[in-house]
């Protein structure tokens, strides 16, 4: 095979894309990965999921040690906030786990292309002035931030996801426009930081897509915390001034215009597919009107040698979800089986506490008309929550009445994230909350309330 030809051409190095090509090169494919960023890891590594955690979890720090530890018996005098130390350990976060990432590929022998690439044909693309040859072509250049109409990002005062990990300081009064994840994670940042957060919200409640319990107790909770909620009000301008920016919103079922004044506005209303530049309809490759790369079930798109996957395609954008396609397309072209179970992918709210959730939610179930039990536990309860004053939220299970197969697992409270790992391995083996509850789990652990739950399924939680 001729040194610019590969089995796999991998368009986009973040977390699809690299684990796609990572995967392909197990398999003993000749592989290339083109990325157009300065490092690989995409969006999620660079400016998303990885730095906002980093932030997430300085910020927390900083509030505990604002607020929390003298209960513990703890004295630490005056608590300063040292903006640039902490930013300073989100870059190298971010550094080391790029780094990590390039030398996977070395280790793998993927050969890293660095520029735009451009799909010129079936089995080529260009990259940098070079014309790469490829049997086929994995399309995974992910989202970028959804613009909102009339409102100009500049990211300094009116900003995307990008510039509000990125402020040089904490601004006074910050504004956040959409009440999704990446809204209210960033929100809660700034907020322990010393912000006045107000989050702006369309639609009449926050998180739509999650379950709606878990959302009205996350938005108490995050009330509590100091952030105020608009909701059913719509931005109609924003308008960025020498000393801030001058907001203008209105109800969204018509009313009165109002004028909200702030250092900062972060527009955190979604994400839409990022194909710009690579001229895939010149290609011949369907896209639809909301930008999706149109695939089959095994990520085929209508021209045969190309394939796509991760933010660019149908389903949730999700990192995760990105990885499992991304390992699923390479064995597929590796002549293997391929496959993801979208049923079971989970999705995070990395707040404080967390919320998790696998699977259907109660809405979803009432509407598809499927009867169910739900059995649900408290970590007020919770022998772990008491000891680490961590007593907020509760673990729910929801099992089909008939079967008691489990259908959806709900998790707000301490280390959701992790917890919902658990659910996720039970629903796809197709457990029953029986089979949860007779599973035994390690005592003290946060973890028992997910045992609890499923026991609470069945009307029988031994400590509630």
């Amino acid at each position: 095979m001729a040194e610019d030809s590969f089995d796999v051409v991998v368009v986009g190095g973040g977390p699809g894309g690299y684990v796609c090509a990572i995967r392909a090169a197990q398999l003993g494919l000749k592989v290339a990965c083109i990325e157009k960023g300065a490092t690989l890891g995409g969006t999620c590594l660079n400016v998303g999921c990885i730095p906002s955690k980093a932030l997430l979890q300085s910020s927390e720090l900083y509030a505990q040690a604002s607020h929390d530890l003298a209960g513990h018996g703890i004295g630490v005098g005056d608590v300063r906030l040292d903006l640039a130390t902490m930013m300073a350990r989100k870059l190298k976060v971010v550094d080391d786990l790029t780094k990590g990432i390039a030398g996977l590929f070395k280790k793998n022998k993927v050969t890293h292309l660095a520029g735009l690439g451009r799909v010129v044909g079936k089995h080529q693309v260009t990259v940098a002035g070079q014309t790469v040859n490829a049997r086929a072509i994995v399309i995974a250049t992910g989202s970028e931030p959804m613009p909102l109409k009339g409102i100009t990002i500049d990211e300094k005062k009116i900003v995307s996801s990008t510039g509000a990990l990125a402020f040089g300081a904490v601004p006074k009064r910050l504004v956040v426009v959409g009440a999704g994840i990446i809204g209210l994670e960033l929100g809660s940042v700034w907020r322990r930081l010393g912000s006045e957060v107000t989050v702006v919200e369309f639609l009449d409640r926050i998180v739509p897509a999650m379950d709606g319990e878990l959302a009205k107790h996350l938005h108490r909770t995050l009330q509590r915390q100091g952030l105020a909620f608009r909701l059913g009000t719509k931005v109609a301008s924003a308008e960025a001034r020498k000393n801030g920016v001058t907001l203008t919103v209105e109800p969204a079922q018509g009313g009165e215009p109002e004028v909200i004044n702030a250092d900062a506005v972060l527009v955190a209303i979604g994400r839409r597919p990022l194909t710009e530049g690579l001229d895939l309809i010149d290609a011949g490759v369907v896209v639809d009107n909301a930008g999706l790369v149109v695939i089959d079930d095994h990520f085929r798109t209508n021209v045969d040698s190309i394939y796509a996957i991760g933010d660019v395609v149908r389903g949730p954008m999700l990192a995760h979800k990105a990885e499992d396609e991304g390992i699923a397309v390479a064995e597929v072209l590796a002549g293997q089986a391929g496959h993801v179970n979208y049923d079971v992918i989970p999705g995070v709210i990395y707040t404080h506490p967390e919320a998790a959730s696998v699977g259907k939610t109660e809405e979803e179930l009432k509407a598809g008309g499927v009867e169910y039990r739900a059995g649900k536990f408290s970590f007020l309860a919770n022998s772990r929550g008491r000891t680490y004053g961590q007593t907020d939220g509760f673990a729910k299970i929801l099992a089909d009445r008939t079967t008691d197969r489990v259908l959806g697992v709900h998790v707000i409270g301490p280390a959701a994230g992790e917890l919902i790992a658990e659910a996720a391995v039970a629903m796809e083996f197709g457990a029953a909350a029986e089979d949860i509850a007779r599973t035994c789990h390690a005592h003290p652990t946060f973890s028992e309330a997910i045992k609890e739950a499923a026991l609470a399924v069945a009307g029988r939680a031994i400590h509630s």
